[in-house]
């Protein structure tokens, strides 16, 4: 007999149990730290101006990202909530 267990229900809670402060560290030190390490790395080991740059470029689209999902999710439950049928604004009417 087999049972469906999901492996990270234990990580989640884990995750949930620390509060918002591991999420805040995580986003406010770990992802800049990581992106800025890994646009070193790609100048270091490449020495040259063109994939420094694609790094940097792609470093900065991820902190970006991390850095804005606050916005990010209350854009998407807008955009499901309008999907499910609930009001619709006009576009100029916002």
């Amino acid at each position: 007999m087999h049972e469906n267990v999901t492996l990270a229900v234990g990580w989640i809670e884990t995750g949930t149990g620390l509060g918002n402060d591991i999420k805040d560290l995580i986003f406010n030190v770990g992802i800049p730290l990581l992106c800025g390490l890994f646009v070193m790395v790609v100048g270091w080991k490449t020495k040259a101006p063109g994939p420094t740059i694609m790094a940097v470029i792609f470093a900065a689209i991820v902190w970006g990202g991390s850095a804005s999902m606050e916005t990010l999710k209350e854009k998407t439950t807008e955009d499901i909530t309008q999907y499910d049928g609930g009001e619709l604004t006009p576009m100029g009417d916002q």
